[in-house]
């Protein structure tokens, strides 16, 4: 097994945001071009900066875990106010929204738990 897929079994979040970039890559080919080039592309960095951070802190020292996820958690909470706006200015249907809401929901379920649990072993 190498590194990459021990990490992903070790911190299933990461597994859950891959899937949430998958289906919304998917979606972002449908954007109106000066859409994808925009509000897309903005919601695809915030994306990919939000997954390489949850990387960091699987791979860092427990004592700076918590810091680099409150980090990734204020990227995670914009991400969803562009997600929002996506659907609100619709350049993706309510449908497809729910499902990556669904995803995001579960993932921020799952940031605030390590976060906690990270919490209490320092206190």
């Amino acid at each position: 097994m190498n590194n990459i897929q021990q990490i992903d079994q070790e911190a299933p979040i990461i597994q859950k945001t891959a899937d949430l970039y998958k289906e919304f890559y998917g979606y972002l080919k449908l954007f109106p071009k000066q859409d994808q080039y925009l509000l897309g592309k903005r919601c695809e960095d915030y994306l990919l900066d939000f997954l390489e951070q949850i990387y960091e802190a699987v791979s860092a020292p427990k004592e700076k875990q918590c810091a680099i996820l409150v980090l990734g958690s204020a990227k995670f909470e914009v991400l969803k106010f562009l997600l929002r706006s996506c659907r609100d200015l619709r350049m993706i249907d309510n449908k497809k929204y729910l499902s990556l809401e669904s995803k995001i929901q579960d993932i921020g379920k799952q940031l605030g738990g390590w976060i906690r649990s990270l919490n209490l072993k320092t206190t």
